[in-house]
């Protein structure tokens, strides 16, 4: 199992992950800490029509600032994501395209070998979005066929009602990693995990998201060096969810957010000690 944060480049962690002084480079000092990180800065790379793929300077920087262990979980490009851009009536050209998906990992190949997770997150897809899971599903299909099988990819929905067995079942005969996100109004994911563990690929994705983003940000003023919103009763439940797919011998992520209780490595550190 790997345990870390959902992006790192926080001043309010200084003390807590970082120096206090001096200068530093963020991400090399992180991974003294963690195996694994989070990147979501280019989830955001649909603009004005047109999709962004990661920069080479910025691919290479985070691949000399990190260990050959280390292992990077990837939120991919919403170009890729969203069905609509933003508010536009007009279908994205890039949703789920084939030559965008190539595009994006040849971009990334200085990391390819740290890469855990390409996690494709999508919004909540109404019928007026999507039509249905299984058009979704088949859209995946025709990208998943050109990526090669040894690049992990892993799925997650932001619609409860997608997550049945159908979905289950074809991330299962895919090899896709599941996504569990705990937070944004979705379902329990130890329920969900109860339903369909047996239908779970080898690698797993937890991410502790939050429930209430705009009201944790004003609580901590987004300085995020102490727990203001304790999840004390479900995280026991969560560690259990956790022991029984280690016990199984899963490739698990754990990805915290600052969001999740107001500081991510506190969070972390309480984790471990639970386990």
């Amino acid at each position: 199992m790997r345990i870390g944060t959902c992006s790192w480049k926080y001043d309010s962690w200084k003390g807590l992950v970082y120096p206090e002084f001096g200068e530093f480079d963020f991400l090399e000092e992180y991974s003294k800490h963690f195996n694994t990180v989070e990147i979501d800065q280019w989830f955001w790379s649909l603009i004005k029509d047109k999709a962004y793929l990661p920069k080479p300077k910025t691919v290479n920087e985070y691949n000399a600032s990190t260990p050959d262990d280390f292992k990077f979980t990837i939120k991919m490009p919403n170009s890729l994501t969203l069905t609509h851009p933003y508010k536009s009536i007009a279908p994205n050209p890039y949703f789920l395209s084939p030559e965008i998906m190539k595009s994006l990992i040849h971009s990334i190949e200085p990391i390819l070998n740290k890469v855990g997770v390409l996690m494709f997150q999508f919004e909540y897809l109404n019928n007026k979005k999507m039509k249905s899971l299984t058009v979704l599903l088949d859209k995946f299909q025709q990208l998943i066929n050109v990526v090669d099988k040894s690049i992990q990819i892993g799925i997650e929905i932001r619609n409860a009602n997608y997550l049945n067995k159908e979905y289950f079942q074809f991330l299962k005969e895919n090899n896709i990693a599941h996504v569990f996100l705990q937070g944004y109004y979705m379902p329990n994911i130890c329920k969900i995990f109860d339903d369909f563990k047996n239908l779970l690929t080898n690698t797993t994705v937890i991410r502790l998201h939050g429930y209430d983003r705009k009201g944790i940000e004003a609580e901590t003023n987004n300085k995020w060096d102490q727990i203001v919103q304790p999840k004390d009763n479900e995280l026991p439940k969560i560690i259990k969810m956790i022991n029984d797919l280690n016990s199984k011998d899963s490739n698990l992520y754990l990805n915290v957010n600052n969001h999740y209780e107001g500081s991510a490595p506190l969070t972390i550190w309480k984790i471990k000690s639970l386990l």
